[in-house]
């Protein structure tokens, strides 16, 4: 049968993977270097039988892992569920895996049905690094005072222009977005900031969180965001942080998709740690 009568299928994935190992997620055009799209790919086109194409919520950055990425493909096979994530599981490297899979419908999007992203950066606030966790959290070795961080969260809260913590490459479109919630939590030595957004610029979190340190350490005043958001001036805004301790946690999505609503919870797995 010619493959333009066939039934097409729309599957959307949920992706966890630790992305220091990575050159990000897209996959690269010019250059060979690994990336988390590219792995994904000949997996599911392997157990498709036939090239797969996917979309994901959000593209994280070289050394960005994941605990919430949601993808989706489309394709003219039918496999089980079961057989879907076990087989490309089975192709996949070690710190990539899929953990559920669900059929929708013809209109859902992994990046433009998407409510809202969340994302959890890690600190880990000690003098010397952690031999275990090197690669998932931030070593930062001067004392923050996480009580002025928390006050000044405040101001990031709402719809607003956040020009002056996008990244250069972030020239063309609105500058404009709506953080839902922003939060901090210390479990002994591990500090936990969790910001939720509509969507996000990029490098807007480790821009963020670098600003955010710059308060902690009483370098600024708490209100100096407030400041930061006026100005439209990236110039203006603390260093990128490092991208070692930052998760994209979850995704958001109406609940007639039927996207499941898993929350990764990292606060639990931060107690069990200490």
């Amino acid at each position: 049968m010619n493959i333009k009568f066939k039934k097409k299928y729309k599957f959307a994935l949920g992706v966890e993977y630790n992305g220091a190992n990575y050159h990000g997620w897209q996959k690269q055009k010019k250059y060979y270097k690994k990336t988390i799209q590219e792995y994904l790919e000949k997996a599911i086109s392997q157990i498709a039988n036939h090239n797969i194409i996917i979309f994901c919520a959000g593209r994280t950055d070289i050394g960005v892992h994941s605990l919430g990425q949601v993808i989706h493909f489309e394709t003219y096979s039918f496999r089980e569920k079961k057989s879907w994530i076990l087989g490309i599981n089975s192709l996949l490297p070690k710190d990539i895996v899929i953990n559920w899979i669900i059929s929708v419908k013809k209109e859902f999007h992994a990046r433009f049905s998407a409510l809202s992203r969340r994302y959890f950066y890690i600190i880990y606030n000690n003098q010397y690094r952690s031999a275990i966790l090197n690669d998932l959290v931030t070593l930062y070795k001067k004392n923050l005072n996480i009580i002025k961080i928390k006050n000044a969260m405040k101001y990031l809260l709402g719809e607003h222009d956040f020009t002056s913590f996008k990244s250069g490459k972030d020239q063309l479109g609105s500058s404009f977005r709506k953080i839902l919630n922003c939060d901090i939590k210390k479990f002994g030595n591990y500090i936990l900031i969790d910001i939720k957004a509509n969507a996000f610029l990029y490098h807007m979190v480790r821009n963020i969180v670098g600003s955010l340190l710059e308060i902690g350490l009483g370098n600024k005043n708490e209100d100096w965001l407030l400041e930061l958001i006026k100005i439209k001036n990236r110039n203006k805004a603390a260093a990128t942080v490092k991208p070692n301790g930052l998760f994209l946690a979850e995704v958001k999505y109406p609940k007639h998709f039927g996207i499941p609503n898993i929350n990764h919870n990292l606060y639990f797995f931060l107690k069990k740690l200490i």
